[in-house]
């Protein structure tokens, strides 16, 4: 039997870390600087709020994104260090809907969080989102958040293009308020940017557009 919470946080450390790119998730649209839009969830409200959120693990940059192009991020508990995180709280269905729209499916479906909540980490399927993981609990909801199913060093890791880089340098300012030179480092230092973008050049990027 399902067990799922009305509410829960869903915790972001790429692109959905500023607003109004999570925003076309939640509401249908295009973000700036992508390539397609999104059909939004059945339920379009805002989130019921946003914190700051440092995952335990580090991110990376790998496979091909169709919507930034170059590489897209990706979660890995077994990094070292701490990545930076952003976390909504939202409904059960709306992280539902979300996902699908990962995956480019259909949002009509919820799903049972059951599993995951008992055991920490579900594979929804073998898609490059579909591996949900629990991280613990805030405020009596838990904090979820989604990744590959694979680890860091399965998998070829690829440089996130410029308009990519820009939406998540929009993101950790909104949620950390830190100034470009410190974005440009935090970025430049993770598997996949590392040895292709510099902090100063990361740190030039504008905004998206």
């Amino acid at each position: 039997m399902s067990t799922n919470p009305a509410l829960v946080w869903y915790v972001s450390y790429g692109s959905n870390m500023c607003a109004d790119r999570f925003t076309c998730y939640l509401a249908g649209g295009i973000p700036l600087g992508a390539s397609r839009g999104y059909p939004g969830c059945r339920d379009r409200r805002a989130p019921l709020s946003a914190i700051t959120y440092d995952l335990a693990g580090g991110v990376y940059f790998a496979t091909e994104s169709t919507v930034w192009g170059g590489g897209r991020a990706f979660y890995d508990h077994d990094l070292a260090g701490a990545a930076a995180g952003r976390a909504y709280l939202i409904t059960s269905g709306q992280l539902a809907d979300v996902i699908s729209q990962e995956m480019h499916r259909d949002t009509s479906a919820d799903l049972d969080l059951t599993t995951v909540l008992a055991t920490g980490r579900v594979e929804l399927g073998p898609g490059r989102y579909e591996t949900l993981l629990h991280l613990g609990d805030l405020g009596g909801h838990p904090l979820l958040t989604f990744t590959a199913p694979w680890r860091v060093t399965d998998v070829a890791w690829r440089p996130p293009s410029a308009s990519y880089l820009r939406v998540l340098k929009a993101g950790l300012r909104e949620a950390y308020g830190w100034a470009d030179h410190r974005i440009g480092g935090y970025l430049a230092d993770l598997p996949g940017a590392r040895d292709y973008w510099t902090a100063a050049d990361i740190a030039m990027l504008a905004a998206p557009q």
